[in-house]
């Protein structure tokens, strides 16, 4: 894969780089639109990283179908698939780790204390395979785009990262590769998410800017689901992710929430 990109980038081509899990859906694909009109190569990786995943989590259930992934890559644009396997990921004797404090330890990283060690690492990885002059990701994993511009920023890497929105069903649930879990009723209750963030910028665009009123009104919404069992319902500025009680200039409204064995995940950003 460097040498690939060693010769396109000789050649005076510029690519753009996808990280993903597989599971390819029209999130990811509008993610490789947006890396077709900026870049001259789309380089895609499929990994399901191990080190993401924490005790009890769906690490050996992720959904997996490489033939489907390669064809929708394929007749969307995508120039390069890399595909690499755990070993050659991480090597026995691997012991680095790239940590972005302070950032990682906001909303998901209360709960999930492991998870954005390994996902910057991992991405750290990627980033120095595939040498990508631009990388994008998607704005439903909110904090992780910021997590990582940030060790872009950083650690000097010369990337710029672009954000693609996030991709919705028509009832509004954000697209995952996680929705296969769920079951029938979690899906259409699952909706309740979406419609909770909406009733947040509606009431911000009415005047309300005291964010304890805004969760309390939130939290009944989704509570209101039997099914439903809420991580946590924030409302943060969008630099350090730290919870703000008053709403002023741009912060990020973001939800974590289980249904059933699926653990789902939106936001919204909005500006006053």
């Amino acid at each position: 894969m460097q040498r690939i990109t060693d010769g396109l980038r000789k050649e005076g081509k510029t690519i753009g780089f996808v990280a993903t899990m597989g599971s390819i859906h029209k999130g990811h694909l509008s993610l490789v639109d947006i890396s077709n009109s900026s870049a001259d190569i789309t380089v895609v990786s499929i990994f399901v990283n191990p080190t993401q995943f924490g005790t009890g989590e769906d690490y050996r259930d992720y959904p997996r179908d490489i033939k489907r992934d390669k064809d929708l890559l394929r007749r969307r644009g995508c120039s390069i698939l890399f595909y690499p396997d755990v070993d050659s990921m991480y090597k026995k004797d691997f012991k680095t780790d790239v940590y972005v404090n302070g950032l990682s330890q906001q909303l998901c990283g209360i709960t999930r204390k492991t998870h954005f060690k390994a996902v910057t690492t991992v991405v750290s990885k990627l980033f120095n395979i595939v040498k990508p002059n631009y990388a994008v990701f998607g704005q439903k994993d909110a904090q992780q785009a910021i997590i990582i511009r940030r060790m872009v920023n950083d650690l000097n890497y010369d990337i710029k990262i672009m954000v693609g929105p996030t991709v919705r069903e028509r009832d509004g649930l954000a697209i995952s590769s996680r929705n296969v879990y769920l079951t029938e009723a979690e899906r259409e209750d699952a909706t309740v998410i979406y419609h909770s963030l909406k009733q947040a910028a509606l009431m911000i665009k009415n005047g309300e800017r005291k964010s304890s009123l805004i969760l309390q009104r939130m939290k009944s919404m989704i509570s209101s689901k039997k099914g439903a069992k809420v991580d946590y319902i924030e409302v943060v500025e969008t630099t350090e992710l730290k919870p703000v009680s008053e709403i002023v200039g741009e912060v990020l409204i973001a939800v974590a929430c289980y249904f059933g064995k699926a653990r789902l995940i939106d936001n919204i950003i909005v500006k006053v």
